[in-house]
C-alpha cells in the first residue's frame, strides 16, 4: 500500500520489527466528547491516501487513555492556565479577550477553520497570528512569540473549545495560491537526507522507524503536550523539529512558508476532529 521512498529513511524501517498499524480504538473525551479519528479522505487527498487518521491511533494504550480525561490530560492544566489569561485586562487599552469575545467558550468553531484568508490584511493568517493582532491592535498589549508558552497555552484553549467539531480549512479562492505553495513543500525533498514530508508521513505511515511508530502527521490535535519534552508543542514548533531532522536550514516560526505548510498540512485532515490539546510521545 505504502512505498518505501529515501533510502536513509527506507534502511531505518527495514530494521525494524515490521509494520505496525493503527489500532483499532475510539475516542470519546470526558465520556461526553466523541473524536473522529478516522474518516474518508478529503477530495483534493484521494489520489494519495483513501483514508485519513489522527495520530492518537499511532500512539500505545496509556498515551491514548490520557487523552480520554481530562483530569488524565496534562495539556489542560495549560488551558486552565490561557483561561486566566484571557479574563486578565492587559495593554494600553485595559481590555481582555473576555471584553470583546465574553467566555472562552463562545470561540467554539474558530479553530477547524484555521488557518484561513484574512481579507483585510490580505494573506492567509494562523490562529498565532490572529491572536497577536488582536493583542496589538485591539488590547495595546505586547505580542506574545509565536512558539512561546503564553501562545501555546491560548491556541490550547482555543482548541479545547472546539474538540469534536470537523477540521475544515478552505483551500480555494484567495488561500488557493498559499495552499500550492504549502503542497510544494510539502512533497521536497530538502536536507542531507533528502526527506520529504511526505516520505514519512505518506509513503510510511504505519511503519516503525527505530522506535518510533509513523503516523500520518495530521495537526488537528494540536497545540500537543508531548511526553518527552513534558510542555504544549505549537505546529511550527514541531514543523522545525521534522526539517531540522532532514538536516537542512529550517524556516522560522511565523514565516510565509511555515504558514503555507500549515494550511496544507491542515487541510489533509480537513474531516477530522479538533482534539488538541492531545497527548502524544
Amino acid at each position: 500500500m505504502k512505498k518505501m521512498t529515501g533510502a536513509f529513511l527506507a534502511a531505518l524501517v527495514t530494521t525494524t520489527y515490521a509494520i505496525a498499524e493503527p489500532v483499532d480504538d475510539t475516542l470519546v473525551v470526558n465520556e461526553d466528547i466523541a473524536i473522529v479519528t478516522r474518516t474518508a479522505a478529503p477530495a483534493h487527498m484521494a489520489d494519495a491516501v483513501d483514508e485519513v487518521m489522527s495520530g492518537w491511533l499511532f500512539r500505545g494504550s496509556e498515551t491514548r487513555d490520557m487523552q480520554r480525561d481530562d483530569f488524565d490530560n496534562p495539556g489542560m492544566i495549560f488551558v486552565e492556565k490561557a483561561e486566566e489569561a484571557w479574563n486578565t485586562a492587559e495593554g494600553s487599552e485595559g481590555k481582555s479577550c473576555a471584553s470583546c469575545h465574553n467566555g472562552s467558550d463562545s470561540m467554539a468553531g474558530v479553530r477547524p477553520v484555521y488557518p484561513k484568508w484574512n481579507e483585510a490584511a490580505g494573506e492567509v493568517r494562523t490562529l498565532e497570528m490572529q491572536i497577536n493582532d488582536c493583542r496589538e491592535t485591539r488590547m495595546g498589549a505586547e505580542p506574545w512569540k509565536y512558539t512561546g508558552g503564553d501562545m501555546a497555552n491560548m491556541t490550547a484553549l482555543l482548541a479545547s473549545v472546539s474538540r469534536g467539531l470537523p477540521v475544515n480549512v478552505a483551500i480555494d479562492g484567495p488561500a488557493q495560491s498559499t495552499w500550492e505553495q504549502g503542497r510544494e513543500m510539502y512533497y521536497a525533498r530538502t536536507g542531507q537526507l533528502e526527506l520529504s514530508c511526505a516520505n514519512c508521513h505518506e509513503d510510511n505511515y504505519g511503519n516503525m522507524i527505530r522506535a518510533d511508530h509513523l503516523s500520518q502527521g495530521q495537526i488537528n490535535g494540536f497545540p500537543t503536550y508531548r511526553l518527552k519534552n513534558t510542555k504544549l508543542n505549537s505546529v511550527h514548533a514541531r514543523f522545525k523539529g521534522c526539517v531540522r531532522d532532514t538536516r537542512a536550514e529550517t524556516y522560522k516560526p511565523g514565516s510565509a512558508d511555515f504558514v503555507a505548510l500549515e494550511l496544507y498540512v491542515a487541510s489533509r485532515g480537513n474531516g477530522l476532529s479538533v482534539e488538541g490539546p492531545s497527548v502524544r510521545n
